[in-house]
């Protein structure tokens, strides 16, 4: 029973990780014929950015975006997904896509520790260029709900020593629809490459 206990967060994920699985090979598939399907409408927000004005998914409306749950405290995925990140940021830079058609958004669930001036100084490892990739963050429930109904993304835990997540990206388009989840932790699929890929399909439809 103590075992359980002590690893409850990890068997949540490992139970989420299982049925998550089928999805994310399914929308692999989907996205190599084209095709991607509509898995819900992903409900508006307010939230807070490095400068700290109010920031909704209203205000984004109208670009493709990816969207990532993280902490700034996380030592091994966030950094490392945030990276990739950062070199698809780059990539679409090049073709003048990044901030008018393409936007990240990258949201804190810690907002006990992430405040704005530890985002920033987050963000500012990995270049972020603000014009088109933005920084989160609040109230920690909300956060969870936003990620939970509209991401199926679980967040275990309530402090950085026992934070646990599913490390997933979400492919939002146009019309705040989520049509993709990339398991981010599988970086021989889901490069810089793939996502500026993901990105321009769905800008083109």
């Amino acid at each position: 029973m103590h075992i359980l206990k002590r690893y409850k967060w990890t068997w949540l994920l490992l139970l989420l990780a299982l049925a998550m699985a089928a999805y994310l090979v399914v929308s692999s598939w989907a996205f190599r014929a084209g095709k991607l399907p509509v898995i819900g409408e992903v409900q508006d927000f307010s939230l807070e950015n490095v400068s700290g004005d109010t920031v909704t998914l209203s205000d984004t409306e109208g670009k493709v975006r990816l969207v990532y749950f993280f902490f700034t405290q996380c030592t091994d995925v966030c950094p490392i997904t945030t990276f990739t990140l950062s070199q698809a940021q780059d990539l679409l830079i090049k073709d003048g896509s990044f901030g008018k058609d393409a936007a990240f958004l990258s949201i804190s669930f810690d907002p006990q520790n992430d405040t704005r001036e530890a985002i920033k100084a987050f963000a500012d490892r990995f270049h972020a260029d603000y014009v088109g990739w933005y920084f989160l963050r609040g109230d920690q429930e909300k956060v969870r709900d936003l990620a939970a109904g509209s991401f199926k993304i679980l967040i275990a835990g309530s402090n950085k020593d026992n934070f646990a997540h599913a490390n997933l990206i979400g492919l939002v388009d146009r019309k705040n629809r989520l049509r993709a989840l990339y398991n981010a932790s599988d970086t021989d699929q889901v490069t810089p490459e793939f996502l500026t890929s993901a990105v321009k399909k769905l800008a083109r439809e």
